[in-house]
């Protein structure tokens, strides 16, 4: 997503962040084979991995899940609390999943390809960057840009 924030020249305008649910790679860097496939696609993978906290809420204005279980993660985080109940649901507004964007692919979620080959890999950064193509045609309209 930030290298097509990049090509539309829309970084002073919209923020991207990723982070998991989970924190089995807290500190590290992207997956060696995923910067391997998003290179042969001319796109440099930085940061390091972070965990999802409760303030990104507040923080972002939409919250992408790759599928469902992180959908569910990410919403369970959400105070139950009934005095609190509006902000609950103003923030699980926030949340989507990331294929509803996409314009060719017809997957749902975005498969994990951690426990495959390379074509796993290139398959998930095709389908990222046709839902990012996607979301980013969505936001710019938005703006207006």
């Amino acid at each position: 997503m930030n290298h097509l924030i990049e090509q539309r020249q829309l970084s002073g305008q919209i923020v991207c962040d990723s982070a998991g649910t989970a924190s089995y790679h807290v500190g590290s860097a992207p997956d060696r084979r995923m910067n391997v496939a998003a290179q042969r696609q001319g796109i440099t993978l930085t940061g390091s991995a972070r965990q999802f906290v409760i303030a990104d809420f507040e923080k972002f204005d939409l919250i992408l899940a790759m599928d469902r279980s992180n959908y569910q993660d990410i919403l369970a985080l959400l105070p139950g609390d009934r005095a609190i109940a509006d902000l609950s649901t103003r923030y699980a507004d926030k949340v989507r999943l990331m294929c509803e964007f996409c314009r060719t692919h017809s997957d749902t979620e975005v498969p994990d390809p951690y426990y495959g080959g390379e074509a796993g890999f290139d398959y998930v950064i095709d389908l990222l960057r046709d839902a990012c193509e996607g979301l980013l045609t969505t936001i710019a309209a938005d703006l207006g840009a």
